[in-house]
Order: C-alpha cells, then sequence, then structure tokens
C-alpha cells in the first residue's frame, strides 16, 4: 500500500479497475454483490486523539472483518517504520498479522483506511482471487475495497495543498472517485456526505462524471464476437416476465458433462457449488461454515 511520492491524476488504470469490478461479479455474483449495500458507517470507524492506539486499531479491524463477513479472521496489529502504509501476512488463517506505519501513531483518523485495504487483502485470499502482477493485485484490492463499501475511507485520506501531499492505496483520487460513483449508481448511495476533505470530494465529482460517460457507450463494444453471441444466448435462455425470481437453488454442468449445484451460504451469502450426488458435505471458502445438505 503505497504512501510516498507526488500524487499521481487522472485514469491510468481504468481497464484494471473495470476489470476488477468484472472479477469481483464473476467471483461472487451479482446477489453477494447486493449484501454489501450498506457501506462502513463513520461512527464505526471513529479514532480518537484520546483513544487507546492498540486496542483502537483492533476494534477498527474487527469492524472491517464484520463489514467484510470473515467471522473466524482475527487480525493482529503492531506498528513499526516502514516504506509502505501497511502490510498484511496472508496466511491459512485465522489469525492474520498486520502491520501499520507508524506515521499511524499520530494521523489516527486514517487507520480506517489502511486497514479497509489489508483487510481486503484477507477477503480476496479467502476468495482466492487475485490477478497478475502484483500492482494488478493491489489495483483489485483498492476496487474491490471501494466497490465493497469500506474504500470511501481510502479516498478521504487524500489530502494536498501548495506545501504537503498524502494518498493511500495504489488507484489515483479520480479513480476511486469513479468506482466510488460506480457503486453509488447501483445502490443508490451518496459517500461525498462522509468526506472530510475537500479533494476528495473533487475527485468523486470527476470520479462521477466519468462514470456517466460509460453509461452513455453503447452496449457490447468491446465484447467481440464471442462475448455477443453469450450475450444473445443468455438473452433467449433467461427466464420470462411472469418467472418466479429469487430462486436460491441454481443448477449448471462442468466440462465432464457432471451436474453441479449452487446454493447461498447462510452466513456470507457466497454461493457455494458442489456436485449432485445425494447428501454432501461442504466448508464455505469465505466464512468457513461448514453446511450438510441433500443435493
Amino acid at each position: 500500500m503505497a504512501d510516498d511520492g507526488p500524487v499521481e491524476h487522472g485514469y491510468p488504470h481504468l481497464a484494471t479497475v473495470r476489470d476488477a469490478i468484472t472479477a469481483l461479479y464473476k467471483r461472487l455474483s451479482y446477489d453477494t454483490v447486493q449484501t454489501f449495500a450498506t457501506s462502513v458507517a463513520p461512527v464505526d470507524v471513529a479514532f480518537g486523539d484520546t483513544d487507546d492506539l492498540h486496542l483502537g486499531a483492533q476494534r477498527v479491524a474487527r469492524e472491517m472483518v464484520r463489514h467484510y463477513r470473515l467471522p473466524d479472521a482475527r487480525p493482529i496489529i503492531s506498528f513499526r517504520e516502514m516504506t509502505h502504509a501497511a502490510n498484511v501476512e496472508l496466511t491459512a488463517g485465522p489469525e492474520y498479522f498486520i502491520e501499520l506505519n507508524d506515521r499511524f501513531r499520530t494521523h489516527r483518523r486514517d487507520i480506517g483506511a489502511a486497514l479497509a485495504h489489508e483487510v481486503m487483502h484477507v477477503y480476496l485470499h479467502r476468495l482466492d482471487l487475485s490477478f497478475p502482477g502484483t500492482r494488478e493485485n493491489e489495483i483489485l484490492t483498492d476496487t474491490a475495497a471501494t466497490y465493497l463499501g469500506a474504500g470511501w475511507l481510502l479516498l478521504d485520506a487524500y489530502r494536498e495543498d501548495a506545501a504537503s501531499s498524502q494518498k493511500l492505496g495504489y488507484l489515483t483520487p479520480e479513480e476511486f472517485g469513479y468506482v466510488l460513483a460506480k457503486r453509488a449508481l447501483v445502490f443508490g448511495e451518496d459517500p461525498s456526505v462522509w468526506f472530510t476533505s475537500p479533494q476528495a470530494y473533487t475527485a468523486y465529482v470527476k470520479g462521477m462524471a466519468q462514470a456517466r460517460r460509460d453509461e452513455q457507450q453503447p452496449p457490447l463494444t468491446a465484447a467481440g464476437w464471442a462475448g455477443r453471441r453469450r450475450y444473445a444466448h443468455d438473452r433467449r435462455h433467461a427466464p420470462g416476465p411472469g418467472s418466479p425470481s429469487g430462486v436460491p437453488y441454481a443448477f449448471s454442468g462442468d466440462q465432464g458433462g457432471s451436474l453441479r449445484v449452487s446454493f447461498p451460504c447462510p452466513t456470507c451469502h457466497q454461493r457455494i457449488r458442489v456436485p449432485v450426488r445425494g447428501r454432501v458435505r461442504a466448508r464455505c471458502s469465505l466464512c468457513r461454515t461448514v453446511l450438510e445438505c441433500d443435493t
């Protein structure tokens, strides 16, 4: 998580950001993404100068774990001198060691932003979702944290004036604003009321303008021949207007031709796919809930 050098502006990573949003929907499903309709509330990550440093950091980390629905993930927070803003050790869990830069001892209001990014690393690790390359993977992490309701803190940590500047994360301020705007258009949520940084609000306005331009583009222009054929196929086989909605089970076939059933985890709503073979026992890869069911 970078926090040094001049602040980059514009949309240099826009293609990767769009790929990251698509990857989230593919891995989580539309229904699971919809469970993140409410963002992390400012009051839940507030950190005053009189609060105990370590207890306060643990409290904010637990709030991120709760928001991402990782009930058995236990972050352990420490502080040390380092180049980056923060770092997390990704293991099998349930304990995850997160190191924060010593500067957060005196910049406590930004601890929530750092932990939003680092706990998202744990979430994506549990999902086994990653991009090739360190920078691409960090962009995926920033995008996922922002789109799933915690990354507004990362944009609010951006401050810049004639004498100094600060920005957390790998996205530019305008790209953070873009992802927040895409989220706002889906969930009808206005994150700008939470910003304490005027520069964050300006970046959000620019990001919203870019997101609005996306809506004006013709559909499937970049999909190619195969993508348009797939879209036409899905439309032909989609349920009609009178079909029931909200059916929890979905069936599909794998490459070997065997039938599989998928259903949402009752704890975190991540979809679980198992073969149709009578009674099965499955463990959710995200929250580790063990389920037994008849298929």
